[in-house]
C-alpha cells in the first residue's frame, strides 16, 4: 500500500505518519514545504533512530500551488490520499481571513487535482465539528446536519468540504470526510489551548476561559492525535480490504471492499462523512483542573490562576460548545484506543519533558 499524506509536518498529520508506520507496512509519500507552520522536527521524530526511514518519501510541493509535472509523478502509484493539512488557527484566521481562506481553499483545489490524475481508492479529509457551528444545550452534531460556520476559519473548512463533494459528484474523486473534536498530543503548537495550560500552569500565570455572560465554560470533546491517526487507519483499511456490507444512519447500504460509495454508480447522492469524537464532553475549566492534578497542583492554587473572559466579547467568531455525535462510526466498530485522561498525562508529561515546544 502506498499512502499520500499531506501535513506531515504539522502537529496532527505528524502522529498520522508515526502511527501509520508503527502500525503497517505502507510506503508513505509526504509533500511538506516548511512554510505553514510545518516543523522539520515533527517529520524526524516519526521517522529518526527508526527503522522506518526507507518506507517514507520527502517531496517539496508547496500545496497553495498545483503540482508540477515532477511533484505529480513522484506522487503517482498512491492507494490513499489522507489529507490534513490546513492552517487551523481560529484567532489567525480572524485576524487575516483573507490569506487564511485562500490558502485552505488553494490547497484543497490542488490536492483534488492530484486525486484527478493518480486516482486514489480513496481520499480521506480531514475536517472539523467547527463547520456545523456551536452546538447548544446538550445537542450532538449528526453527519450531515446544516453547515453554519462562525468564523473564517471554519468556513475554510466549509469550503473544502463544498469543494470536495463537487469533485466527488463531477469528477469520481472518491472523497470520504471525517469531522473531528478539538486534538490534543505531543508537540502541539503553543498557540493552542491545552499548552497555553500547561504553560500556564507551570509558570504561575494566568488561564483565560472563555464563558458565556452567565460563566458557564465553554466545552469540547477531546482527541488525542493518535486516536483519530488511527480512525484513520481504520477507515483507510476498511475501503482497501474485504469487508462486509454497512449500512449507514440514512439507511443506504454499500460494500466498503469495492470503495467508497460513488454518485455516479448510484450509490449515493453525497460522499460518506464520519464523525471522529472523544470519549466525553469536558468543560474548559474541568480541563484545566485535569492538568492541574496531574501537575499535582492544589485545586486552590488553579482556580486561583483561572479568569473567566465572556467569549461575546472579546472573540467574536468563537463558538462556545462543541459536539458531535460518534455513533456511526462506532457502529462500524471503531472505539478512541486511548483513554482521555491517559492520553492526557502523557500529553502533559511529555511536553514538561520538551519545554522547547512551549518556547515556539
Amino acid at each position: 500500500m502506498r499512502v499520500l499524506l499531506t501535513g506531515a509536518s504539522g502537529f496532527v498529520g505528524s502522529h498520522v505518519l508515526r502511527h501509520l508506520l508503527a502500525h503497517t507496512d505502507w510506503d508513505i509519500v509526504c509533500p511538506v514545504s516548511f512554510r505553514h507552520k510545518g516543523l522539520p522536527a515533527r517529520v524526524a521524530s516519526a521517522v529518526c533512530d527508526t527503522d522506518w526511514a526507507d518506507r517514507v518519501d520527502i517531496v517539496h510541493w508547496d500545496m497553495r500551488a498545483p503540482a508540477d509535472p515532477l511533484t505529480l509523478h513522484l506522487l503517482e502509484g498512491c492507494d490513499v490520499i489522507m489529507n490534513v493539512a490546513s492552517e487551523s488557527h481560529v484567532d489567525r484566521s480572524i485576524a487575516d481571513p483573507a490569506g487564511f481562506v485562500q490558502n485552505n481553499v488553494a490547497l484543497m483545489l490542488n490536492v483534488l487535482e492530484v486525486a484527478r490524475a493518480i486516482e486514489p481508492r480513496v481520499l480521506l479529509q480531514m475536517s472539523t465539528d467547527e463547520v456545523y457551528g456551536p452546538a447548544y444545550g446538550e445537542h450532538r452534531h449528526t453527519e450531515w446536519e446544516p453547515v453554519i460556520p462562525s468564523n473564517p476559519y471554519s468556513a475554510s473548512k466549509a469550503a473544502q468540504e463544498a469543494v470536495a463533494v463537487s469533485y466527488w459528484r463531477t469528477y469520481d474523486v472518491p472523497v470520504v470526510i471525517t469531522n473531528t473534536m478539538n486534538i490534543i498530543g505531543e508537540m502541539q503548537d503553543p498557540e493552542k489551548f491545552l499548552p497555553m495550560v500547561v504553560r500556564g500552569l507551570r509558570d504561575r500565570l494566568p488561564i483565560t476561559v472563555h464563558t458565556a455572560p452567565d460563566g458557564t465554560p465553554g466545552s469540547r470533546f477531546y482527541l488525542h492525535a493518535r486516536n483519530l491517526a488511527d480512525a484513520w487507519l481504520f477507515l483507510a483499511r476498511r475501503y482497501t480490504e474485504d469487508a462486509p456490507d454497512v449500512t449507514t444512519m440514512s439507511g443506504e447500504t454499500y460494500r466498503i471492499a469495492t470503495g467508497p460509495a460513488r454518485y455516479r454508480d448510484g450509490a449515493s447522492t453525497r460522499p460518506e462523512r464520519y464523525h471522529i469524537v472523544g470519549e466525553r464532553e469536558v468543560d474548559n475549566i474541568e480541563m484545566v483542573h485535569l492538568v492541574g492534578r496531574i501537575l499535582g497542583l492544589d485545586e486552590g492554587a488553579v482556580d486561583g490562576l483561572i479568569q473567566r473572559v465572556s467569549f461575546h466579547a472579546s472573540r467574536p467568531g468563537h463558538d462556545l460548545r462543541y459536539a458531535l455525535d460518534g455513533s456511526l462510526l462506532a457502529r462500524l466498530g471503531w472505539k478512541p484506543p486511548v483513554p482521555l485522561e491517559e492520553s492526557l498525562a502523557r500529553t502533559v508529561h511529555w511536553t514538561l519533558r520538551h519545554p522547547e515546544w512551549l518556547a515556539l
